[in-house]
């Protein structure tokens, strides 16, 4: 189960996908609505709960955030895997950790309201054309990230303003990467929220989109994820709580952006299909 986040849509993970599935596993890629935390967490938990069996969520970006509400209370949710994403605490929302670890991405966006047919309106948040390449994409073709520019799909301003209420990477084992030229996301954040959930953490060099850019080496922590999983070998001490604790070995995933605008999630079933090699 792969969700994408604020200005993306499910085909952000199609490298990923073709990885995992080439191993035998089940994937499945529901889309996540971008309006709002709480709405946001709410439908992706319903959808895990239409799952049967163990699960890896992964989230990219904002979906870190969704991923890490929506896992909660879930035991079918084995372990979390943040690539390159917002890992809020409780009481804490993307523009809080943004502002405490600023990027570029805090003047890459435009604001446009919007209205439903019942009359409820809100802002939403679109990633400015001519910032798409330097600031979220700029480990991609020039002309593949302004395909993701067109192509975008904005976030509501409630997916980063709304405070966690609950933090699942606290009691689930956790994987996290971070990328180091990532512009959306300070590094600095992405390692100081890895560092105290105690998350295995691998550093690679990426812009923000590194599950398009280097769809191997996140398809890989995935399944270092799954395997821990699978055989229950990897059960981590209880993360830490406000300052940073010390850092796991092996490797995971980070990450949002200063605003905290963007990203996605995933959920890998671990079984896999019937016939498929296992190594």
């Amino acid at each position: 189960m792969l969700i994408h986040g604020a200005f993306a849509d499910g085909s952000s993970w199609n490298g990923v996908i073709e990885r995992l599935e080439s191993r035998g596993y089940t994937v499945m890629a529901p889309a996540n609505p971008l309006r709002g935390l709480y709405s946001d967490s709410a439908y992706i938990a319903s959808v895990l709960k239409s799952v049967k069996g163990p699960i890896v969520l992964a989230g990219h970006s904002y979906g870190g955030a969704v991923i890490s509400t929506a896992a909660e209370g879930n035991p079918q949710v084995k372990s979390l895997v943040y690539i390159s994403a917002l890992m809020p605490d409780v009481g804490e929302s993307g523009m809080s950790l943004g502002a405490r670890f600023p990027s570029a991405l805090g003047t890459a966006t435009d604001s446009v309201p919007y209205r439903t047919g019942d009359g409820v309106g809100g802002t939403d948040l679109y990633l400015k054309r001519d910032k798409v390449h330097s600031v979220f994409a700029a480990c991609l073709p020039e002309s593949q990230a302004n395909l993701l520019a067109v192509t975008q799909r904005p976030a509501a301003t409630t997916a980063f303003s709304e405070t966690a209420k609950v933090a699942a990477w606290k009691t689930i084992p956790s994987w996290a990467l971070v990328g180091r030229q990532d512009m959306t996301i300070n590094p600095a954040q992405e390692r100081f929220e890895a560092e105290r959930a105690h998350s295995h953490t691998v550093e690679i060099n990426s812009c923000h989109v590194s599950l398009i850019a280097h769809p191997d080496a996140v398809a890989d922590l995935i399944l270092q994820a799954a395997s821990a999983s699978a055989t229950g070998s990897d059960r981590p001490a209880l993360a830490s709580t406000g300052a940073a604790g010390s850092r796991r070995g092996m490797a995971g995933l980070g990450g949002i952006a200063g605003a905290s605008l963007v990203s996605g999630a995933a959920a890998v079933l671990l079984s896999r299909r019937p016939g498929r090699r296992t190594d």
